[in-house]
């Protein structure tokens, strides 16, 4: 039988989630859940996710940026776990819940009554998924983990120096770990209800950041260590090339990638210099590959001679991969951004007009509506 497209409801319509995580990774996750038609209640102590208070807001305290990209869509309902009349409200949202998802200590979420045994006496059939920093059964399990140590757990920290040949350990500018995690996480949940669609089970699911880090970073960065015995070092040579960076042209800087060895000669030669481009030694695909550095050096020096948007004209023409490297306070002009509708201005009811992101999958069955708002800190305290 034949279904309507788009009958206006969200393909998680009637997923009941009871989020006690804080910061980003857990509500990250969350996020997404929502976003995807699911309920989202997120459980917050007196004071709320401290990553409330982890930038300027616009208006009030408690509502700073990050928190309102990672957090809209949902409920809060505030609570003091330490007191019987809180812990007996969270049972009750337990009873009924699909999933119960929380970044809380093994020990700690015992000693409040919420392990995985307790919950699962409440409700038999819960998706309980437990946030960690590590995976249990190893030396580090227990310990607390935030973004940095992960990357430096995971050999993030030894990329940049391996391209810039500054010595010095570096993070990665991003929460990276986390949200790289988070979208684990969420993955594990939504295939968590698939099994029990199929078996009527619910189950526990850990999701610990350095193992999940660590498998998406090491994917290509293993590399000649992936062989026992090995074949070469790790990492991912053509990432961690010097060279390959963004080239400065007359007003700015652009992207290029001759990731074809053809395409190297020819760039150059598409940016005027004919000569070098027609070398007899492009003949060999070695000798482009010895040659890389002098092949980048002089893409550097042409670029110079013309603006972006001239550079981006012709490279275009010739289908090779570009895009000017703008400033992270630029992209919210992007036009192609704009004109697919990712960035969605909309009005907060406390915190005014801002800006959200749009869910970036596109469906041919669904269409995402409205975003929902961030809530304040116990906005819906007396809903639950």
């Amino acid at each position: 039988m034949g279904v309507e497209p788009n009958d206006g409801q969200p393909m998680l319509s009637g997923l009941k989630v009871i989020d006690l995580t804080s910061v980003v990774f857990g509500p990250y996750a969350t996020q997404i859940l929502a976003d995807y038609g699911a309920q989202v209640t997120k459980i917050e102590a007196p004071g709320g996710d401290v990553y409330r208070y982890g930038a300027k807001p616009a208006k009030t305290p408690g509502m700073g940026p990050g928190f309102i990209a990672l957090n809209r869509g949902k409920k809060s309902v505030m609570l003091d776990l330490k007191r019987s009349g809180d812990v007996e409200r969270l049972q009750t949202l337990l009873q009924d819940a699909d999933v119960f998802i929380h970044n809380v200590r093994e020990d700690a979420i015992g000693r409040l009554g919420f392990d995985y045994n307790a919950v699962r006496a409440l409700n038999p059939e819960i998706i309980y998924v437990h946030c960690v920093g590590f995976g249990s059964g190893g030396p580090y399990a227990g310990l607390q983990a935030y973004d940095d140590v992960i990357q430096a757990a995971s050999g993030t920290t030894s990329l940049l120096p391996r391209v810039d040949g500054n010595t010095r350990p570096r993070y990665l500018p991003s929460l990276i770990a986390d949200k790289v995690a988070g979208l684990h996480a969420a993955y594990a949940v939504m295939a968590a209800i698939t099994h029990r669609l199929r078996t009527g089970r619910g189950q526990r699911i850990e999701v610990p950041m350095l193992e999940a880090f660590t498998s998406f970073m090491m994917k290509e960065h293993l590399d000649g260590k992936t062989f026992d015995p090995p074949n070469g070092d790790a990492a991912y040579g053509r990432q961690v090339d010097p060279n390959r960076q963004p080239f400065e042209t007359k007003d700015g800087w652009i992207s290029i990638v001759p990731y074809i060895l053809p395409h190297f000669p020819l760039v150059v030669g598409l940016l005027g210099d004919k000569t070098m481009a027609e070398d007899e030694r492009w003949r060999d695909p070695a000798n482009i590959v010895a040659a890389a550095p002098e092949l980048y050096a002089r893409i550097g020096e042409l670029t110079l001679t013309k603006t972006t948007d001239e550079c981006v004209e012709i490279l275009r023409a010739a289908n090779i991969p570009c895009m000017p490297a703008v400033d992270l306070n630029d992209v919210i002009h992007d036009p192609h951004l704009n004109e697919t509708g990712f960035f969605e201005r909309c009005e907060h009811p406390s915190e005014g007009a801002l800006y959200q992101m749009r869910d970036p999958n596109r469906f041919s069955d669904w269409q995402q509506g409205d975003l929902g708002h961030a809530p304040r800190l116990g906005e819906h305290n007396d809903e639950s």
